[in-house]
């Protein structure tokens, strides 16, 4: 009876023995419809739209730095997204194969070369251990139904610095309340507040012209020394039907933003905070010329941070200058609209 029972259960077609015929003859198929083309004439003649649409699309992510931004802020609007223009390679490739077209399959190749050279390494994991600093950041939604639950979440990552961005006025004392027993040391500046389990001192409101305050600086004394923490949160950008994607405000925040981390005093400066932009919006320059992004430094993946729903872009950024990146990642959702992010640096960087 027992071997009956065996036969049968093998027998659904979900065993070792029945996926490989089934593969063998997945791939028979694709070499006899390949085999097909051998006689046809027409697979160079046929898919030259496609052809032509692929080494567009090369183009686009090769020269994207070259995407005028005059109009409607066009190319950072492409820089925002760029990663994602990668799906369009596997649906030119499945279009070339339906079309049997050689020319189109060979033109693909293209795209898929850049797309790799430009996000190639982000597929790899370049974490690593060790680290004496674990620094976090999150975005918690001025309308965020429970304050005290993110507030909480965000503890337990277990970062010795934390950085909370769009804080409401009424809703900080319960952020306050809640991250107390964790963090000794904090301060609230306007919109942006930074909380420590080392001594802060020095907190003030950095202005990035707005009119109001939305970036703060302090020195946080770690056992590994003193560290200027910045935190940010540049203003929204928005994609209009008439005007494109309006980014001038953020633009002018991140000049001095930029502006103010390179007159900063200490050799050791980590920058947490919602920036509202990509490492690739060449709009941020001015900050991402002189600091290193921890997730491309050393992260797994592509981060994504917003929408929480469903991340498409990482606009929530932890930078650092001086220090060592060591390991980066995105923490669990919260109450908000974005993911929080954390990363863990060696403060003992070379240089510093």
């Amino acid at each position: 009876m027992a071997q009956a029972y065996v036969t049968e259960t093998g027998s659904d077609g979900s065993g070792p023995e029945r996926r490989g015929p089934r593969l063998r003859r997945l791939l028979d198929r694709l070499r006899r419809s390949l085999g097909s083309w051998r006689g046809d004439r027409g697979v160079w003649r046929r898919g030259l739209i496609l052809a032509a649409l692929a080494l567009i699309l090369a183009l686009v992510m090769l020269l994207h730095a070259q995407i005028p931004n005059t109009i409607g802020n066009l190319g950072s609007l492409t820089e925002t997204f760029l990663p994602w223009l990668g799906i369009l390679i596997p649906v030119l490739l499945v279009l070339g194969l339906v079309r049997k077209s050689a020319t189109a399959l060979i033109a693909v190749v293209l795209p898929a070369i850049v797309w790799l050279n430009l996000f190639g390494g982000l597929l790899t994991d370049r974490t690593g251990a060790g680290g004496d600093l674990t620094v976090a950041t999150h975005n918690v939604n001025a309308e965020n139904p429970d304050p005290s639950g993110t507030a909480r979440d965000v503890a337990a990552s277990g970062a010795d610095v934390v950085a909370l961005e769009e804080l409401k006025a009424t809703a900080v004392p319960t952020y306050e309340k809640a991250l107390a027993p964790t963090y000794r040391y904090h301060s609230v500046q306007g919109t942006v507040g930074l909380w420590s389990k080392y001594p802060m001192s020095g907190a003030k409101p950095v202005d990035i012209k707005l009119g109001w305050t939305r970036a703060m600086r302090a020195t946080v004394t770690t056992p590994n020394g003193e560290v200027a923490v910045y935190v940010a949160h540049l203003p929204s950008v928005r994609v209009k039907l008439q005007a494109g994607f309006t980014a001038r405000q953020r633009d002018r925040s991140a000049d001095a933003l930029g502006e103010a981390i390179a007159t900063e005093s200490l050799r050791k400066v980590v920058l947490l905070g919602d920036l509202n932009g990509t490492m690739n919006d060449r709009a941020l320059n001015a900050v991402t010329s002189q600091m290193r992004s921890t997730q491309g430094a050393a992260g797994s993946g592509f981060g994504f941070s917003w929408p929480a729903s469903f991340p498409m872009a990482r606009i929530d950024q932890i930078m650092v200058k001086g220090i060592e990146p060591v390991t980066s990642w995105t923490l669990p959702r919260t109450g908000s609209d974005h993911l929080p992010i954390a990363a863990r640096v060696k403060l003992a960087a070379t240089g510093s």
